[in-house]
C-alpha cells in the first residue's frame, strides 16, 4: 500500500512510466508488487473470512459487485476530476479484484485443494499461447465478443465494448486471467496460515524461494512464461535498454507468468521476516494494514489534489492537464510540466502522513462500531 502511493504520485507529476536511468526505472519497477499481493492477500482474507462465517459467497458476491461499482464512478473521478464519463472508464485494480470476487462467490464451493490447482493451471498455462497472440489478437479482437475476450484475457480494450456502437471507452489494465488464478491460488494458501509457526515459515520461504528460483531460470533463458524477451532490441534511434532493467522488464499488462514469480516469490518468502517486525515503523505500516480499502480510496483523491497545489506553487495556477483522463486516457503533460523525483517523493511522504492520521482515525471507528456497512470499507 505505501509503494503504491509511489506510482500514484508519479502519475500527476507526469513522470514515464520507467526509463532509462535507475531513479526513473526502480521508482515504477518497485510498485510492481502492489497488484500481485493485493489480489492474492484478497484470496487468503476470503479463506479466513469462510472460516469464520457460512456466507461467504453471498459476502464474495456483493463486496465484488460494490468493487466494481466505485471503479467505474467515485475512482474514476477521483482519478480525473471530471465528469466526463461518455468518453473514458478504466478497469483497474479494484475492478479487476472485484470480479475475481465475484468469479471466487461460485468457485469457492470447490475443495480448497482443487481451488488451488485451478488456480495455478491458470497462472502457469495462460502464456502458452504468446506464438500465436499476432494471430489471436485480430481474432479475439473484433466480433460481438471482442470486448469479452479483452476483458477476460487481452485488456487494453479502447473503445465501446460492442464494435461499431456508441459508448464510454474502457481501458482495461487488469484482464481477468490471470489475476483470478492469482486470488485462487491466495484462497488456497490460506491452509499455509494455519500451520504452527516453524512450518508455516518453511514452506514460506520455500515456496517462495523456489519462484524466484524458478523465475530467474524461465526469465534468464528465455524459455517461457513472458511475451517480452530480453535483452529487447533499440527502436527509433533510442539507445537500448540495460541488461538488468530488460532483464526485470516483464509483461504487467496482462501479468505474465514471469512478472507473478517476480513479484509473488519474494513477497511469500518476506512474510516469515516481516511477521516478526516490531517497533514504530512496524506499527505504523500495520496501520495501514488495519483499513486497507479506507485507505485505497481515500489516498487516489488526496494525492490528485497535493498535485493541484503542487502545480499552484511551481507554475503560479493549477494546470488544466490534471484535469484529464487519468492515469490511461491523458495526454502527454505541459512543457516544463513534469516534477523532479525528489519532489515526487517529498508529495508521497507528505500523503503518507496525512493518510496515517486518517487510517488511525478509521481504525479507532472500526474498533468502536460493528455496522455492517463498515466491513465494505
Amino acid at each position: 500500500m505505501i509503494l503504491m502511493a509511489i506510482d500514484h504520485v508519479r502519475v500527476f507529476a507526469g513522470i514515464p512510466a520507467g526509463g532509462p536511468t535507475p531513479g526513473l526505472f526502480f521508482t515504477r519497477w518497485v510498485t510492481h508488487f502492489c497488484a500481485p499481493a493485493f489480489i492474492f492477500l484478497a484470496g487468503t482474507s476470503a479463506f479466513f473470512y469462510g472460516r469464520k462465517h457460512t456466507d461467504l459467497s453471498r459476502f464474495l458476491l456483493t463486496r465484488g459487485i460494490w468493487l466494481v461499482f466505485l471503479e467505474l464512478t467515485f475512482l474514476r473521478v477521483a482519478w480525473t476530476f471530471n465528469f466526463d464519463f461518455a468518453h473514458y472508464e478504466m478497469a483497474g485494480v479494484i475492478w479487476a479484484i472485484g470480479w475475481c470476487m465475484i468469479l471466487m462467490a461460485g468457485l469457492v464451493k470447490l475443495p480448497c485443494a482443487a481451488l488451488g490447482i485451478l488456480g495455478l493451471v491458470i497462472i502457469a498455462g495462460h502464456n502458452l499461447t504468446d506464438p500465436y497472440l499476432n494471430e489471436l489478437i485480430p481474432l479475439l479482437g473484433s466480433g460481438s465478443l471482442s470486448g469479452l475476450w479483452k476483458i477476460l484475457y487481452l485488456g487494453f480494450l479502447a473503445g465501446p465494448i460492442q464494435p461499431g456502437t456508441e459508448g464510454p471507452t474502457l481501458i482495461v489494465l487488469y484482464a481477468l486471467i490471470p489475476w483470478i488464478g492469482v486470488m485462487a491460488v491466495g484462497y488456497a494458501f490460506g491452509t499455509v496460515f494455519t500451520l504452527e509457526p516453524a512450518q508455516r515459515n518453511r514452506l514460506c520461504l520455500t515456496i517462495g524461494l523456489t519462484a524466484v528460483a524458478l523465475f530467474l531460470v524461465l526469465r534468464g533463458f528465455n524459455l517461457y512464461g513472458d511475451p517480452r524477451p530480453w535483452p529487447l532490441p533499440a527502436r527509433n534511434g533510442a539507445p537500448p535498454m540495460p541488461a538488468l532493467f530488460a532483464f526485470l522488464n516483464t509483461n504487467k499488462y496482462p501479468a505474465s507468468l514471469n512478472f507473478l514469480l517476480m513479484t509473488l516469490g519474494p513477497t511469500i518468502a518476506l512474510v516469515p521476516l516481516l511477521e516478526r517486525a516490531r517497533g514504530a515503523l512496524a506499527g505504523w505500516i500495520t496501520l495501514f494494514g488495519r483499513v486497507p480499502f479506507f485507505y485505497y480510496m481515500l489516498h487516489i483523491p488526496l494525492i490528485h489534489a497535493l498535485a493541484l497545489v503542487v502545480s499552484t506553487i511551481r507554475i503560479g495556477a493549477v494546470s488544466p492537464w490534471l484535469f484529464t483522463n487519468h492515469p490511461m486516457g491523458s495526454p502527454p503533460p505541459p512543457e516544463g510540466y513534469a516534477w523532479s523525483l525528489p519532489l515526487l517523493y517529498l508529495v508521497w511522504t507528505v500523503a503518507l502522513g496525512l493518510l496515517f492520521f486518517a487510517s488511525r482515525w478509521f481504525a479507532g471507528l472500526k474498533t468502536r462500531r460493528k455496522d455492517w456497512w463498515l466491513r465494505y470499507l
